[in-house]
């Protein structure tokens, strides 16, 4: 699968995309919050002259930060490990977080505070879900209402013209109404005996990059206290009687990716964590051999075949003398993969017992070997790029400080690469189809002094669909998918709504791209079929 082929400009000079943002960075040190809100001195907000000091610290990112946030998901499990008995996720009664008379938001556990702000889907999509559910779970959910909360973590109280700010920078721009600091959904769920709430979000072992940037936002807009923030989605259910807790499980596995995600049983009231790293230790490879690497091999899922088995037992055994820890021994299934170092594409091929007098890589370059000069960069960076061509830009008359644009000709090489991201789209298809998406924009600004993003395109190849009230004849629906990982009609849709999202928050518009699907059953009785991939 291709996440996808694109098309870069790469400059003779310096990326200048952070020199252009830096410009566009709020000077939160030279405002009030009640400036902000009121607009006063906006323009200066966007557009301040800084000093080399204060342009270096824009550029480099030193405005005052909190450490990484990392919390415990130690009561957030997922549906199937909650007691039998459940109504809802989120408990009915969710008092008022924040007293506006007071100046300041009353603090509860672990400084965290909630925002709520509807509707998370609109009608359309909440339609559409809701039909989906009645198909999939059952007839007896005869209505669907959705909110998000935003859960907000705080290193000291907010006064309340930055909670104001915070309200600003967190509400709907034309419908301020639809924000608030009680739940919406709690109100009607009290009022309907038999509704339930669900709701899901990120898992709190890691910081998504929605939480960083944020988190990156508020303290831009001097709220400075603001240190973590993840957002989770809540799902109300109208019943018409009574749900059974493998339905009310079946919806939130509908509703939310298992691999990154978690139902919420409660509200969060602490971005703390309570997770112990797993214990250092030996593996006996001096004392039992190859038997204690197999052992290992298996526990951990380290995927060494009967190859890395031999080479690491004899590396330790009998080179290094010693017993390699889990955590070498981790690192190393890693490092040394095939992703990592090509030993298979630059090893050397005996094929039919004879060998081959290329390697794998070899062959590849050789196309660059035959006709070299059109190449500027192959096969020695990041990317690769060919000759390109003299262009008029629009660039900073003074890169690295506020300044005008000015049009500038330029000659730009043009770069093209391609990213591969196979299993993580069929795992996670949205988070695995962003960092795919993020990992070939990343290589392509690493190659040569920079380069200027285009565009993209995607590709996707994926088993049979399925669609509901569709038939396709060539389709057999007695195919079955590993449980672990997502269908083809969800890797399509996901990943193409993580590749496009990731693209549009670097101003990288998606443009063209491809799906291919087929499956089939052989004679044999084994099935043939594009999983994920191409």
């Amino acid at each position: 699968m291709k996440l996808g082929e694109t098309f870069y400009l790469m400059s003779g000079e310096a990326n200048y995309s952070e020199q252009q943002s830096c410009a566009m960075t709020t000077s939160a040190w030279d405002i009030t919050a009640t400036e902000f809100l009121q607009g006063f001195q906006r323009q200066k907000l966007a557009l301040p002259r800084h000093s080399s000091r204060q342009t270096n610290r824009l550029l480099w990112g030193t405005l005052p930060r909190q450490s990484s946030v990392w919390y415990s998901h130690k009561n957030l499990r997922l549906r199937s490990h909650i007691p039998a008995k459940i109504r809802a996720v989120v408990s009915g009664d969710v008092s008022s977080l924040v007293n506006e008379d007071s100046g300041k938001f009353q603090e509860v556990a672990e400084k965290v505070l909630h925002l709520y702000r509807v509707p998370f889907l609109q009608e359309s999509a909440t339609a559409e879900l809701l039909k989906l559910v009645q198909t999939k779970i059952s007839n007896q959910i005869i209505g669907l209402k959705t909110e998000q909360c935003f859960n907000i973590g705080l290193s000291s109280d907010l006064s309340s013209d930055k909670l104001s700010v915070l309200k600003w920078v967190l509400g709907e721009t034309y419908e301020p109404e639809s924000l608030g600091s009680e739940s919406f959904l709690d109100g009607e769920k009290r009022i309907s005996r038999d509704a339930c709430i669900i709701e899901v979000g990120p898992r709190l072992s890691f910081t998504t990059a929605w939480s960083a940037n944020a988190v990156s936002i508020c303290q831009a807009c001097g709220l400075t206290e603001v240190n973590g923030m993840e957002r989770s989605r809540r799902y109300l259910l109208y019943v018409n009687g009574s749900l059974s807790d493998s339905q009310i499980n079946a919806f939130a596995s509908m509703v939310h990716d298992r691999m990154t995600e978690c139902v919420y049983v409660e509200k969060l009231s602490s971005f703390k964590t309570s997770i112990v790293p797993e214990e250092v230790r030996y593996i006996p490879i001096m004392e039992k051999g190859r038997k204690a690497l197999e052992e290992i091999n298996e526990k951990m899922g380290l995927a060494f075949d009967e190859q890395d088995l031999k080479y690491y037992t004899k590396l330790f055994r009998d080179d290094i003398k010693r017993n390699p820890t889990n955590v070498e021994l981790f690192d190393i299934a890693q490092s040394n993969s095939e992703h990592s170092r090509h030993w298979f594409f630059t090893g050397k091929l005996v094929i039919d017992g004879q060998p081959v007098d290329k390697t794998l890589m070899q062959i590849v370059k050789s196309t660059l070997l035959a006709n070299p000069n059109n190449s500027v960069i192959g096969f020695k960076d990041n990317s690769s790029a060919i000759k390109g061509f003299p262009v008029k830009q629009l660039r900073p008359t003074q890169p690295g400080s506020t300044c005008p644009l000015d049009v500038t000709t330029r000659f730009l090489d043009i770069l093209f690469t391609a990213e591969t991201h196979n299993f993580p789209c069929a795992v996670a298809p949205y988070p695995g189809a962003e960092t795919g998406a993020g990992g070939r924009i990343r290589d392509t600004h690493a190659t040569g002094r920079g380069s200027i993003v285009v565009a993209s395109t995607a590709g996707y190849c994926i088993g049979n669909l399925n669609l509901e009230e569709s038939y396709a004849p060539w389709e057999n629906p007695s195919f079955t998918y590993p449980a672990n990982l997502a269908s083809p009609l969800q890797i399509l849709i996901d990943a193409s709504n993580g590749a496009s999202d990731y693209g549009n928050k670097f101003g990288e518009p998606l443009i063209q791209g491809y799906t291919r699907n087929f499956g089939m059953r052989l004679p044999s009785g084994r099935t043939r079929d594009w999983y994920v991939g191409s």
